[in-house]
């Protein structure tokens, strides 16, 4: 599933040429386009933003067009008359103006609506880590009383804090030195706001260099710390990482057993101190 990095650079490409544009023709093959399509041709396109896994188009007269790419949509960008280099079946949204055509493929969340609606499901997801005035504290306390299993099942969690999806979810829990089996409640709240602190510095670099995501080194196979890389070495101490999949989604994570190792329980922590 595309991290929030993913979406914001996509925001970001798509702007510029839609911004201020009125739209000409509209179709794909999700519902919600038939259904309003005659509704929003004509209408000027005010505002392409992101909200951590959401893409948002906001149209004049309040409404907006909201995608959520899942594991396998993208956004991209063509001129008009330009071959598409995807197959057209996969078109789930196309915008067209006069100087671009804009098409959303594979998503499997489409939304249509007014704009009012599509905020208020919005509401529903925890602060963008990407952005100013991230309230980390208060994500620390949030994330303190998630009743999730795991830290890798917290950091997946989009109602806690929204754009860490399954790649950075291992890399900060690497960089933080946390193993991703630890329970959220073992975790203290200075640890667990430095995790929340690790993503939103990492999620914004990749938005700033507009490259692919990356958390160690842009030369093909060396951009991450342990994500995909099960069975090789660690790169800090050699040590085979180590891969398994839990939480209902059964997602993968990726860490090195000696440099995040699993901490005993809080409770057993305050005992051995006693």
């Amino acid at each position: 599933m595309p991290e929030g990095d993913t979406i914001h650079r996509a925001a970001k490409r798509l702007a510029p040429a839609l911004v201020g544009e009125l739209i000409v023709d509209l179709s794909g093959s999700h519902r919600a386009v038939g259904q309003h399509r005659s509704r929003l041709i004509g209408r000027r396109i005010d505002e392409v933003a992101a909200h951590g896994k959401h893409l948002l188009i906001h149209l004049e007269r309040g409404w907006t067009i909201r995608t959520h790419m899942g594991m396998p949509g993208r956004w991209s960008l063509y001129a008009p008359g330009e071959p598409w280099r995807t197959t057209p079946g996969k078109a789930r949204v196309v915008i067209e103006t006069a100087h671009a055509v804009a098409v959303c493929f594979a998503a499997p969340y489409v939304e249509i609506g007014p704009t009012e609606r599509v905020l208020e499901r919005l509401r529903r997801i925890g602060p963008d880590l990407i952005g100013d005035n991230v309230p980390f504290a208060a994500i620390a306390r949030i994330a303190s009383t998630h009743p999730g299993p795991t830290a890798a099942d917290l950091l997946l969690d989009q109602s806690v804090a929204s754009g860490i999806g399954n790649v950075f979810k291992s890399e900060v829990l690497f960089l933080e030195g946390i193993s991703p089996h630890t329970a959220p409640e073992d975790l203290d709240a200075q640890q667990l706001e430095a995790v929340y602190r690790r993503a939103a510095r990492l999620l914004s670099a990749n938005v700033s260099s507009g490259a692919r995501s990356t958390t160690t080194d842009r030369r093909p196979g060396e951009h991450y710390w342990v994500y995909g890389r099960a069975g090789r070495p660690c790169r800090r101490c050699g040590t085979a990482i180590d891969m398994d999949r839990h939480g209902h989604l059964d997602r993968s994570s990726y860490w090195c057993p000696t440099c995040q190792p699993v901490e005993p329980p809080a409770s057993e922590r305050s005992a051995l101190k006693g």
